[in-house]
């Protein structure tokens, strides 16, 4: 058969194992897994997480995959929407320096099928570790979220369900020519026009994520049964890179598979709001915090960031999206909590009107030359007393360039966040992961137990 662009790396997917995945590359998926799974248990809460749990439910069939902050079950694909919609439900998931949400959607396909498989606990950490390399190497080899935003209206999450249609195959243990057929067949369910970004109740920004993991994990099914799709969906005329993709980046398709693993650019977040906010509220914090300064002293903040990220949370409708909003919340508020949502209380409380006014947002050159697609910023306060002071942030708390997260820190934000969870077991059972026979023994520890 021809080496396609497809096929090779279809090879490459169904030759994977945990066992050629290096320690630290396994620590990062499960850190990601455990963070994951939390935030569809947290985000269950959401408007759009908990519509999309009672449309899972009211389909019926086969009671396979748990759906998180519930005890219902649903089919794997189904549970697979309905998880990763609430694991966007509540914007505390993770993110990626490639931009968009990753573990919202490639996570819960693969816990999902994982659960209905009964497979291992290293069979589930190797899924997750390729639907990332899969995914997020599609996304780079089209240029990146905002290159696709730019040029076609197109929010490049979308292309995650190719990643996930990876994991789900594995998962089922498909031959390279199934694996191929399965990219092309979760292509038919999947997509994510800009547009849809821009109701006012985050529903549908949540839902995309759960409609992506559920067509890879369908895709993936209806290749295990035989049925078939374009052989070459990435490389073909008319395919994803003919779309989409930019001639600058084609080579990251497959540059470095097996030696440069695409997970380890997860980023973590530890307050609820859209991840290019994250930057300016500890700007804001640290500097208040450092200066002594009152609220009745601030006659303006300008937020200078990268323009790409800036445009995401300018002034936007939804209060957690919105980088002035939230922004004000925290220094009137002293800081954001995970749990403890600041809107629409926010709104009543006489100091918001008084100091939204004064917070602007715009591109920033030095940003924007040194990180175009970054999340930093530089936050800029002048004072009643016509004083200045400013703070630049390079990467947010939680971003895998300053770091990542270590699993003590994990372990405070999901005690906070779920506290009527057994969080020791949860943390137990993830750290120990290659070792668990049966993944449902790890979905059952986020089941509420308190």
């Amino acid at each position: 058969m021809k080496q396609t662009l497809s096929m090779t790396l279809a090879e490459y997917a169904a030759s994977t194992t945990v066992d050629k995945n290096p320690t630290q590359i396994r620590e990062r998926a499960k850190q990601v897994i455990l963070d994951e799974m939390a935030c569809a248990h947290f985000g269950r809460r959401s408007l759009g997480g908990g519509l999309a749990a009672k449309y899972a439910v009211s389909l019926g069939g086969a009671q396979e995959s748990l759906i998180l902050g519930t005890r219902s079950y649903a089919s794997a694909p189904y549970a697979a929407l309905a998880n990763g919609s609430a694991g966007h439900g509540e914007e505390v998931d993770g993110a990626h320096v490639i931009g968009g949400h990753p573990g919202a959607t490639l996570v819960h396909a693969a816990v999902a099928l994982a659960e209905q498989q009964r497979v291992s606990g290293a069979e589930l950490v190797n899924a997750v570790v390729l639907g990332y390399d899969v995914g997020i190497r599609v996304i780079e080899a089209c240029g990146g979220l905002f290159a696709m935003k730019n040029r076609f209206g197109l929010n490049s999450d979308f292309l995650h369900a190719l990643g996930c249609s990876a994991a789900s195959s594995r998962l089922l243990g498909l031959d390279p020519l199934k694996h191929c057929h399965a990219m092309t067949l979760s292509s038919f369910g999947s997509n994510a026009l800009v547009a849809f970004y821009a109701e006012k109740r985050h529903i549908s920004k949540s839902l995309c994520n759960g409609m992506h993991a559920s067509a890879g994990v369908t895709g993936a099914l209806m290749a295990m049964v035989g049925l078939e799709g374009h052989e070459d969906i990435l490389g073909a005329p008319f395919g994803v890179l003919h779309a989409w993709g930019s001639k600058e980046h084609q080579g990251a398709l497959t540059r470095g598979l097996g030696e440069t693993y695409k997970i380890m650019g997860a980023n973590f977040k530890f307050v609820n709001a859209g991840y290019p906010i994250h930057a300016p509220v500890e700007a804001a914090l640290t500097l208040v915090a450092k200066h002594g300064i009152k609220l009745d002293a601030i006659a303006s903040i300008h937020i200078g960031m990268p323009t790409n990220a800036m445009r995401v949370v300018d002034g936007r409708d939804m209060h957690n999206i919105c980088v002035q909003d939230m922004v004000t919340a925290a220094l009137i508020q002293g800081g954001l909590k995970l749990r403890e949502l600041p809107f629409p209380a926010m709104l009543g409380n006489p100091a918001f009107p008084r100091l939204r006014p004064r917070v602007t947002a715009a591109g920033d050159a030095d940003l924007d030359r040194d990180q175009p697609t970054g999340r930093g910023a530089i936050v800029r306060m002048t004072l009643t007393d016509g004083a200045t002071v400013s703070l630049r942030v390079e990467h947010p708390r939680g971003h895998s360039l300053r770091g990542g997260v270590t699993w003590d820190e994990l372990a405070v934000k999901w005690q906070d966040g779920l506290p009527e969870c057994d969080i020791d077991r949860m943390l137990a059972l993830t750290r120990g992961l290659e070792d668990v026979e049966d993944v449902n023994e790890l979905v059952t520890a986020f089941i509420t137990q308190k």
